[in-house]
């Protein structure tokens, strides 16, 4: 009876004795779980945050229609940069029918001498826009070509952050408008920008869709 007594008493020595380590052993072993769980969960949040980080905005050319510049020659954005603006047009071939109209009138050296300018250069279909008996009719009067051409002229360099909300003299003495955001800006509210901030060696171009019409 003793012995079996005593036996029993060893045990419970036994068990309250590795108890505490049992218990300590599962609360590091929690711990480390909790803690292993923890950074997981934080691996995610942090790549969330990077994502979320905004990007520098670039400061080049942006647009649809950029993708048509030739990529390297007298013609590309670099060249362009270059060679003074009226120049710099006459390497680009979806600016052809501005650049003749540009020598008709006689602005060619107008335009290459000026200082810090911004062009709106219509593109060749923006001009077929204009029906051809109105557009031969024009470009046979040089006062109103002037006219026209130096409508798309304004006498400073403009950014595109200018353009978001703008109203601008221009060299032909009346004002143009924009307004947008972004890649997409509008001029006097009709004629899209599809090729923006392209520098020329003094001026900044932005390549519009559709010919402006001064009031």
């Amino acid at each position: 009876m003793n012995a079996l007594r005593f036996r029993r008493t060893a045990v419970a020595v036994a068990a309250a004795a590795v108890l505490p380590f049992a218990l300590a052993a599962c609360s590091e072993s929690g711990k480390s779980t909790d803690a292993g769980a923890s950074a997981d969960n934080a691996k995610p949040a942090d790549s969330a945050a990077g994502a979320a980080e905004p990007s520098a905005a670039a400061d080049g050319p942006f647009g649809s229609a950029c993708a048509g510049v030739p990529a390297e020659g007298a013609g590309s954005f670099d060249g362009m940069a270059k060679d003074p603006v009226a120049t710099a047009a006459s390497n680009n071939p979806a600016l052809s029918t501005l650049v003749a109209a540009v020598k008709q009138a006689g602005l060619v050296d107008t335009l290459n001498n000026a200082k810090d300018i911004t062009v709106f250069a219509p593109t060749n279909d923006a001009f077929a826009k204009i029906p051809k008996a109105d557009l031969d009719k024009v470009l046979a009067d040089k006062a109103t070509l002037t006219k026209i051409l130096t409508y798309h002229v304004v006498g400073e360099k403009l950014t595109p952050q200018q353009l978001e909300n703008g109203s601008f003299d221009t060299l032909e003495k009346t004002k143009v408008t924009t307004a947008g955001s972004g890649e997409a800006y509008k001029v006097n509210g009709t004629s899209s920008v599809v090729c923006g901030n392209v520098k020329t060696a003094n001026a900044n171009v932005y390549i519009v869709d559709t010919v402006l019409m001064p009031k």
